[in-house]
């Protein structure tokens, strides 16, 4: 754990980037569950394990590009293909040595519900994108959902191996509703978590496809306005649907859809179900359990 702030962004990257990445309980429950039952899954089994836990897709991407074959001239992207190019057997037997967040931060309970908060954030921002990326009949759904889902690594790293600076981020925020969250990440860190992001995706190769879908610095291309849209509806939406926020994020989804309001309501209520699915995940209320936002007028 980083208890005092580094001297240097760079000593931050190298902490970061050498920390063994933990995942979370339910993911290593299921993946057990999966491996008993291994002659009858498929890798979209795992995949869909994958979708719901931001650090194990993590996880799995960099082994991929630290066991990265010469012969290999394309980027594995998404979780269904590293899966396939592993295969299930020795998907399994590379991650058969686990360690969950709940026992890596069970002294600190505050930034294990940070962690959780975040962790859902991201599940909601990639359905969020896959359901407009399948709207739009993008050729690439499965890369746009993967950019979403990792969009905000930096932000889970920092609660997982330094709570610390991260309560204080949330606290500044807190006090203050005004502060956006880059500012106050400069304020404690002294750099935004998305220099940090970005330069720790290039360190682990993380697949250049990714690292440009998740880079809100050029958010002109139509996929990684996509991301973009997404992330920001699931962080402006977390704590309920009153947000002074979100109604120019209705807008400038409806802008990208290209379709009105109610539509844009209906397909984000898609959306927010299907994540409250899964909420035992997280151990974090879902967007859903707030429920104001209806389908219909």
């Amino acid at each position: 754990m980083i208890e005092t702030r580094l001297e240097t962004f760079q000593a931050w990257v190298l902490f970061f980037s050498e920390s063994e990445l933990p995942v979370l309980r339910r993911t290593i429950d299921e993946l057990a569950r999966l491996k008993a039952n291994e002659d009858n899954i498929t890798s979209r089994d795992i995949a869909n394990v994958l979708l719901h836990d931001p650090l194990m897709s993590l996880k799995v991407l960099r082994y991929l590009q630290e066991h990265r074959k010469q012969s290999q001239t394309t980027d594995i992207t998404t979780g269904s293909r590293a899966v396939m190019m592993l295969g299930t057997t020795p998907f399994f037997n590379s991650f058969a040595n686990l360690t969950a967040i709940e026992d890596h931060l069970a002294a600190y309970p505050e930034a294990l519900t940070g962690i959780m908060r975040v962790l859902s954030r991201s599940f909601h921002a990639a359905l969020h994108a896959r359901e407009w990326a399948t709207i739009r009949h993008d050729m690439e759904v499965e890369e746009i959902t993967e950019a979403a889902l990792l969009h905000d690594l930096a932000e889970i790293l920092l609660w997982c191996f330094a709570p610390r600076f991260a309560l204080q981020i949330r606290d500044l925020q807190n006090n203050d509703a005004t502060l956006r969250s880059t500012a106050a990440q400069q304020q404690v860190l002294g750099f935004k978590l998305l220099t940090l992001q970005l330069a720790l995706a290039k360190l682990w190769h993380v697949p250049q496809l990714l690292q440009d879908l998740m880079d809100d610095n050029h958010p002109e291309s139509p996929r990684t306005l996509n991301v973009t849209l997404a992330v920001a509806l699931a962080r402006h939406s977390a704590d309920g649907w009153f947000n002074a926020a979100l109604p120019d994020d209705l807008k400038a989804i409806q802008a990208f859809l290209r379709k009105d309001e109610w539509d844009v309501r209906r397909v984000i209520m898609r959306s927010i179900l299907a994540a409250a699915r899964s909420s035992a995940w997280y151990q974090w209320p879902p967007a859903a359990s707030f429920l104001p936002l209806q389908p219909t007028e």
